[in-house]
């Protein structure tokens, strides 16, 4: 096998891997919502953005033909939709959750009616409907930025995942690299601000640890004794 095909075996498989990883946390609150037969302080809007996130990319895949893009997004949409019914199961108002999903999905209809009965030329479909996915996960890697002030302005990062964050990282900097391996800045560009927000909470989560908050409160009392 020549360098550069071995080149992108082995990052379509990271891409693979780590994608899947970071799908697969959500299995901690699936576990929750069962042991637990409710969806206390489990929420449902990441669920159901990623699961519309992962069919527009599975559309993208598709269209491409590209099976790393095929695999990894249909795999997450089964998982993303699994999470929503048993989150319907246990939620007692179900009518707001299926408004939100039935307003979700109405969206993602009419804009794959839209590529594909008004957009007749491939190319052009590939480049708005790339153009739609990138747009739209910009958006979910940017939505946390409201739950990053609040870790500023508590001093607490209880409301982050710390396995979460590495996930997110691996995955955004191995689909930035294959997208750049692939020439694909639909690919490339909405994975940077994966990478950033990324960084950003590793900082937060060195910054506001429990081990720096003891030392901060040695280091006061130790001012006020002397």
């Amino acid at each position: 096998m020549e360098a550069g095909g071995l080149t992108d075996s082995l990052l379509s498989g990271a891409c693979v891997l780590f994608t899947l990883g970071m799908f697969s946390t959500g299995l901690s609150d699936l576990k929750h919502m069962r042991m637990t037969r409710s969806v206390d302080s489990v929420q449902f809007l990441p669920f159901l953005t990623t699961d519309v996130n992962n069919l527009s990319w599975l559309s993208y895949g598709a269209l491409k033909g590209n099976w790393t893009l095929i695999t990894v997004n249909a795999v997450g949409a089964v998982l993303q939709t699994l999470y929503i019914l048993v989150y319907l199961h246990y939620c007692h108002r179900k009518r707001a959750v299926l408004l939100q999903t039935t307003t979700l999905l109405a969206v993602l209809v009419l804009g794959f009616a839209y590529f594909w009965l008004l957009v007749p030329d491939p190319e052009m479909r590939l480049q708005h409907l790339g153009l739609f996915c990138s747009v739209f996960t910009i958006s979910m890697y940017l939505s946390p930025l409201a739950d990053l002030t609040k870790v500023i302005r508590t001093k607490s990062t209880q409301r982050l995942s710390f396995s979460l964050t590495i996930a997110t990282l691996l995955t955004s900097a191995s689909w930035t690299l294959y997208g750049f391996r692939l020439k694909d800045p639909y690919i490339v560009v909405p994975n940077l601000p994966g990478i950033l927000t990324s960084f950003i909470r590793f900082w937060l989560f060195w910054k506001y640890s429990p081990g720096g908050r003891q030392e901060l409160s040695a280091s006061t009392n130790l001012r006020e004794f002397t």
